[in-house]
């Protein structure tokens, strides 16, 4: 039992780490109303097993605090980011319960993610004064685009890894 409460906490960690380091990389674009982050593809790995969903969410935290003044989003990214990320696998978990299909589940969540972005949307204009619906539609696009192209990433990477037995074993 201690093994599996272990093993858990180190996969999470990992994935944590995962998200801060690609999001560190990738800062350029991972921020702002026009923006591509990378590691949100790593959200897919919710669909395989919502135990994942830990390691994505401490990513976020700590990307989002990292990177609370740089951004110019301060304390806004912290709850909107947040909130976006834990909103929509809340949503996803419910959609889950009827779709079974690993891919399917992977075209959900880039849906529900994407959708969801309009809390980042609010943040944008709260924070920075953007345009509400602009911010929306820009980061929409970023979202659903590094959503969908993640699909094939995530399908590969669990031929290779079989990620529902890694996080069950």
């Amino acid at each position: 039992m201690q093994n599996k409460k272990s093993k858990l906490i180190v996969i999470n960690a990992i994935i944590a780490a995962l998200y801060v380091v690609v999001t560190s990389l990738t800062a350029f674009m991972a921020f702002g109303d026009v923006q591509f982050r990378i590691a949100e593809m790593l959200n897919h790995l919710f669909a395989f097993d919502k135990k994942y969903g830990i390691g994505v969410v401490a990513g976020v935290l700590l990307v989002n605090s990292v990177f609370m003044s740089a951004s110019g989003l301060g304390l806004y990214d912290l709850v909107f980011g947040l909130g976006h990320t834990i909103a929509s696998f809340a949503i996803s978990a419910l959609f889950f319960k009827s779709v079974k299909d690993v891919k399917t589940r992977m075209f959900v969540l880039a849906g529900v993610f994407s959708v969801m972005i309009f809390l980042v949307a609010i943040e944008l204009n709260l924070a920075l004064g953007l345009p509400f619906w602009l911010s929306y539609a820009q980061t929409f696009f970023g979202e659903i685009v590094v959503l969908l192209a993640g699909i094939p990433l995530m399908t590969a990477l669990n031929k290779a890894i079989d990620l529902k037995k890694l996080i069950n074993d």
